[in-house]
């Protein structure tokens, strides 16, 4: 039978979970799509692994020995902006809205289906491949948006507050520029869900993944985040980007 899985590029993947056969059945099958893999059984040997392997993506248990999936995701995220996605066989939201609030990009709650983990994967490998393109040293050609004293460069997929660059993953900017192109307009949160993280339109439950981001971004954006100016909230659908005038919006 021929696998019909879209191809994906090839990524370095640190892998940590203290399950053995998780982690055999995983690492077998992300080496078969071509990936490089190192995997941990622990989380203080994953952050070990991540300073030596420098991965392009990294998938954690969160209920490991040593260091949970939360404190390596902690630490990661205040190094580095590599996508993560979480593993956690929690029930609790909460416990899972946990992991996303420390800078997760996506979660999946075991048991799960390799297929699904690889959708995931290929949502996340979308990201990574429009910002390395977008961050060569060609000069911008437009796509600069200031309001205020931010700035949001597009086709290098970087934000600055005046002059000091804000830290945003693959998947808060992304979020951040389908806002700001559709500004002044109420997008619903399973629309953005899909969008930006491959979700399928009925996947409701998972609707708190943009919640989270929005909080995430409007902590890196707004003056003052309980009072947000830039990023709405919709009532009863989703999220708007404010309407800004065309003076505020400037082709580099």
């Amino acid at each position: 039978m021929v696998d019909s899985t879209p191809a994906i590029t090839p990524l370095k993947i640190l892998l940590a979970d203290d399950e053995a056969s998780i982690r055999r059945v995983l690492e077998t099958r992300l080496k078969l799509l071509g990936h490089e893999v190192v995997a941990a059984e622990n989380g203080a040997k994953a952050l070990e692994l991540f300073a030596s392997f420098q991965p392009d993506l990294v998938i954690l248990d969160v209920m490991m020995p040593e260091l949970d999936g939360f404190a390596v995701t902690e630490q990661i995220r205040a190094q580095s902006e590599v996508p993560i996605i979480l593993l956690t066989a929690l029930s609790d939201v909460a416990d899972r809205i946990t992991g996303l609030q420390l800078g997760a990009d996506d979660y999946m709650v075991k048991p799960f289906s390799q297929k699904e983990l690889e959708a995931r994967i290929r949502c996340v490998v979308r990201r990574a491949e429009v910002a390395d393109s977008s961050n060569s040293s060609r000069p911008a050609q437009g796509g600069i948006v200031r309001i205020g004293d931010l700035s949001f460069d597009f086709n290098r997929r970087q934000a600055f507050k005046g002059d000091q660059r804000v830290r945003l993953t693959g998947m808060e900017f992304s979020m951040l520029e389908l806002l700001v192109g559709r500004a002044g307009e109420a997008i619903p949160r399973l629309e953005l869900l899909q969008a930006v993280w491959g979700y399928r339109p009925d996947r409701s439950n998972d609707s708190r993944v943009v919640d989270v981001h929005v909080s995430r971004l409007r902590s890196k954006l707004e003056e003052n985040p309980e009072l947000p100016e830039l990023i709405i909230t919709a009532r009863g659908t989703g999220y708007m980007f404010v309407r800004f005038s065309e003076q505020q919006e400037t082709a580099a």
